[in-house]
């Protein structure tokens, strides 16, 4: 018998030993010829599932009903069910797909975090250890210089100051060892994380090679966690300042060492996506776009609807020209109301990734978080208004606010209530964004971009997160250029950024890099300073006085 066909040979039809059957029966666990399956499914006395070798072993064997195979998945239960589990009525109501299509659609989840851990994540923890040795002889070659001046200094002063020079060198050694202790302990924690990420990579491997449905199902996704990079400390190291010698005052004029400084700045996540092979399945522009529904609301002439914030797909925030606040379901059901703590008309309104209201005050210079009914107030302004307000990926909340003069304008990122970063100006010093009072619509890109719909600087301004200028749009090239004046914007699953312009009556849709793709201009929006853009997750809402989907 030849090697190479020992396989085959082992591998035979259940019934009549043909070598190399292609069938398989996954309730009787045999393998089948394709001229044997017939001959098979002829036995009644007993349910079969024949199916193709390769895809042997999909359906598992549904843990409540004895001898029925899972051919679905609840993805509400996030459990496979069989045929009797949807007909007993336990499923009602809740969306169930192919098990094979469930799979594959999990797998695809594995596979965008394998590749983002190992071309992106880990790489990066690896650049930051590698960092540290440089740190600390940085810190060594300091400490070195530090101690030859102080020992120069003690040598032209008298035996009396011999005590306080060997203090300060005391000092510096312990500052030394401080700076130590925290580089040691950072170099610790990130081979932690490394040895974490690397067992992950290892487990994803693993389950991407496994067609077991339950352990695919039970994995929990950590990626989340690992793409938050280790903070880095920053750090002032001390310095000697020398002084002329003096008996009289001999401590003083030996000199001091700067205190040591040690904070800790986070990276964030700011690493560049791997592009289309971890993207979320690219959604082309339809020909012609269309609407699919309108929803009706209480707004009107005397209480124009002017923001939208939608997170799900079934609800959104609107806010008109009173003080509340409503929410709606897209069978224009009023399903919650709410008036500001101020009383106040508001702004702007988002939501955040945990579903919670922020919404901005004017008048009253803050910006609102609703929980549980409750308002809160997080940010409270001197001598700024808030207009605009986005809450971020990260959690974070941007906010474009002015000064009371309308001099200055910026976009400031807070955590909470602090304030993480302030956007401005670009590199040659020059204002980003225009200072009057029209509102300025402000948006997070998929690829961390912020986006700023200016509408007196008639452009739409895009900055990366580190607050660098990367493109002004200022509409389209055309022979008969219109003007151009952008009222919001938003931007959706692709990185597409769509901003609409009152006077138009028309939405331009850019791609990330600012590059003009098409206008939605063929909807009959007719209503041209009420046209405000909010993306759920598979279509955009736009605003008329009334909302409609258009898709």
């Amino acid at each position: 018998m030849y090697p190479r066909t020992w396989a085959q040979d082992v591998l035979r039809c259940h019934l009549c030993e043909t070598a190399g059957p292609p069938m398989y029966c996954d309730i009787c666990h045999i393998h089948l010829c394709k001229a044997c399956v017939g001959e098979h499914l002829s036995d009644e006395s007993k349910e079969h599932k024949v199916v193709t070798f390769k895809k042997r072993g999909f359906a598992p064997e549904c843990s409540k009903h004895s001898k029925k195979l899972c051919e679905l998945y609840c993805e509400k239960c996030d459990f496979p069910i069989c045929v009797q589990c949807v007909s007993s009525g336990e499923h009602l109501g809740h969306k169930a797909v192919e098990i094979l299509k469930s799979l594959e659609t999990k797998k695809e989840v594995l596979q965008r975090d394998l590749q983002e851990l190992e071309k992106l994540i880990f790489p990066k923890y690896q650049e930051i250890v590698s960092n540290i040795p440089v740190e600390k002889a940085d810190l060594q070659t300091n400490s070195k210089k530090l101690t030859t001046a102080l020992h120069k200094h003690g040598e032209d002063l008298h035996r009396e100051i011999y005590t306080a020079i060997e203090k300060l060198k005391s000092d510096v050694d312990e500052m030394e060892s401080k700076h130590l202790v925290v580089l040691d302990k950072q170099k610790n924690e990130i081979k932690c994380s490394i040895s974490e990420i690397t067992k992950c990579i290892a487990d994803l491997k693993k389950l991407l090679n496994s067609n077991d449905v339950s352990l695919v199902s039970a994995y929990k996704s950590r990626i989340a966690e690992f793409r938050r990079l280790p903070p880095k400390p920053t750090v002032s190291l001390p310095s000697f300042t020398p002084q002329k010698i003096n008996k009289e005052h001999i401590y003083q004029l030996i000199g001091s060492l700067s205190a040591l400084s040690i904070k800790t700045e986070e990276h964030g996540y700011t690493m560049d996506s791997l592009g289309a092979e971890s993207s979320p399945p690219d959604r082309p522009l339809i020909d012609v776009p269309r609407i699919i529904a309108d929803i009706n609301t209480e707004y009107g002439e005397s209480n124009e609807l002017r923001s939208v914030s939608c997170l799900s797909d079934n609800e959104l925030w609107t806010r008109g020209q009173d003080n509340i606040m409503r929410l709606y379901n897209l069978h224009s059901k009023l399903v919650n109301s709410i008036q500001t703590k101020s009383g106040n008309t508001p702004i702007d309104l988002a939501e955040t990734q945990s579903g919670e209201l922020v919404y901005t005050d004017g008048i009253d210079r803050t910006v609102n978080i609703v929980k549980n009914t409750q308002i809160q107030t997080v940010i409270r302004l001197q001598g700024w208004i808030p207009l605009t307000v986005c809450s971020t990926s990260s959690g974070d909340l941007l906010v474009v606010i002015i000064t009371e003069d309308m001099k200055q304008a910026k976009v400031v990122r807070y955590s909470g209530s602090t304030v993480k970063q302030t956007i401005q100006y670009n590199d040659k010093g020059q204002p980003l964004y225009s200072s009057d009072i029209y509102t300025k619509y402000i948006s997070e890109n998929r690829n961390l971009d912020i986006c700023v719909s200016d509408y007196d600087a008639s452009a739409v301004v895009v900055v990366n997160q580190a607050g660098k200028l990367r493109f002004t749009y200022t509409g389209p090239p055309s022979t008969t250029k219109k003007s151009f004046n952008p009222v919001c914007i938003t931007t959706d699953s692709q990185g597409r950024i769509l901003t609409a312009e009152c006077i138009n009556h028309r939405i331009h849709i850019l791609d990330q890099d600012g590059q003009f793709l098409r206008y939605i201009d063929n909807c009959h929006l007719q209503s041209p300073c009420a046209k405000f853009l909010q993306i759920s997750t598979s279509e955009y809402l736009l605003d008329m006085g009334k909302l409609q989907e258009i898709e």
